[in-house]
């Protein structure tokens, strides 16, 4: 006879990532209070992966990290990554249209699947205990429902728009469901045919730790905080006022912040764009000496980023800095990395990153200066951004102790922080919670922001 399931004791759940750059991990990280025991499971990681499934995840996460460092080699490097953005183009939205058809990329990754039983022993070993199944990664849903897992399988989508491999082979059959963070995701599931009663807006899911209970208490006292750096001369709030006072329940701001002005420059995952990194401190080297300005610089899990930055800051003579007007975050594994990132987030008040996963982070009350984008993908999410108004492409970095202070005094980076907080999707982490527990009715629905 064949083995009976066991039901799940409680409603806990698996949430199951991939160690791939930052952006599927940083989704998961706020899930924890749903996943069972506490332990969000790796896909390509965990105890025990076949060396043949783990030997296909190694080989494509290595060619990710190749090719996103090989672009900025001179004149082969853009071609090559040119080539390669074009499998995972993300198509014109209009006119809207049927685009189901399979991606050349989905097909591989089912080939895989079915041929090589790619991901097939973590999917058994899951069915052993069929809690509802969380993926913050195409892939591993596509392997849960390949191999018949027998409890709902979700797959949270991690950017403002998709590309078809988001979507499974036989979307209008599937059981996957979908957590969109945008209308824009909702309304691109469709037109690759996923069955709208199988998606849910619910927003990008945001670190407890920064928004605090579904009121946001916590979130608004850092954004007021954030106010009185970003709004020296008040000019942003004597024109919105009333807005500060309905949003954030205050009518008057502090006479002092309780934190300096600060500056975090975040890299990705695949440790690009480090060199902006070394162009920002240069430029900012007199200000962060008269303590106009404090750095935070985010090597994240990359030991020699974190080296570039040390040997950068003693060769332009700020080594002393180091600690106090100059702050590296770095951590031996990601999970360590996103409890300093977030904690550091607290008093942070203007982000500088590539327009990536941390795109969804300007609804903490955080105006984004947008390096340049990596990937199709981000720069639907730059679009997405500029679309409510929450961030700005960068000026030259070499003159950034001009602009950025410029756009200070001007009270723009407080309506930007502003603009993030009212338009951008805060309850992602909560609504997800809800939805595992089948309480529908208690979901928050997100601004129906799109793009244009």
């Amino acid at each position: 006879m064949p083995e009976k399931k066991r039901k799940p004791s409680h409603q806990k759940a698996w949430v199951l990532s991939v160690d791939m750059g930052y952006g599927h991990q940083r989704a998961a990280y706020p899930l924890n209070d749903l996943a069972y025991q506490g332990q969000i499971l790796t896909a390509n990681a965990y105890p025990g992966i076949p060396a043949s499934d783990r030997r296909i995840w190694f080989e494509s996460r290595k060619f990710y990290e190749f090719i996103s460092r090989f672009k900025n080699v001179p004149v082969v490097g853009a071609t090559a990554w040119k080539i390669y953005d074009r499998l995972q183009e993300i198509p014109k939205f209009y006119p809207k249209r049927d685009l189901s058809k399979l991606s050349l990329q989905v097909k591989q990754i089912y080939q895989l699947i079915e041929e090589r039983n790619w991901g097939k022993h973590l999917i058994d070993k899951l069915a052993k205990d069929p809690r509802p199944l969380v993926c913050t990664f195409f892939i591993p849903a596509f392997m849960a429902e390949a191999f018949k897992y027998p409890g709902e399988i979700y797959c949270l989508t991690t950017d403002a728009d998709i590309n078809r491999a988001w979507a499974p082979k036989s979307p209008a059959s599937s059981k996957i469901k979908y957590f969109a963070p945008t209308y824009r995701v909702v309304e691109r599931l469709k037109l690759y045919g996923v069955l709208p009663q199988n998606i849910f807006l619910t927003g990008f899911p945001l670190p407890k730790e920064n928004t605090g209970s579904p009121q946001l208490e916590v979130l608004k006292k850092d954004v007021i905080q954030r106010l009185v750096n970003l709004d020296p001369e008040k000019k942003y709030f004597h024109l919105y006022r009333e807005v500060v006072k309905n949003r954030l329940g205050i009518s008057k701001l502090p006479s002092a912040s309780n934190h300096p002005l600060t500056l975090m420059f975040a890299i990705g995952g695949a440790g690009a764009q480090k060199e902006i990194g070394a162009q920002i401190v240069k430029s900012l080297k007199n200000k962060i000496i008269n303590k106009k300005i404090r750095i935070i610089l985010v090597a994240g899990i990359h030991n020699s980023v974190s080296a570039y930055f040390h040997q950068l800051i003693k060769s332009i003579g700020l080594e002393k800095k180091i600690g106090r007007e100059i702050k590296i975050i770095f951590a031996a594994n990601k999970y360590d990395y996103f409890k300093k990132f977030n904690i550091a987030l607290k008093t942070t008040d203007i982000l500088w990153t590539k327009p990536s996963e941390l795109s969804f982070y300007c609804a903490l009350g955080l105006p984004i200066i947008i390096a340049p984008p990596i990937g199709s993908q981000e720069e639907f999410n730059r679009k997405w951004l500029r679309t409510i108004g929450s961030a700005v492409s960068q000026e030259d970095p070499a003159h950034a102790d001009e602009w950025i202070f410029d756009w200070v005094d001007s009270g723009w980076f407080a309506e930007a922080a502003m603009q993030g907080f009212v338009e951008a999707p805060q309850y992602g982490t909560y609504n997800i919670e809800h939805i595992i527990f089948h309480r529908l009715e208690k979901t928050k629905t997100p601004k129906m922001v799109t793009q244009f």
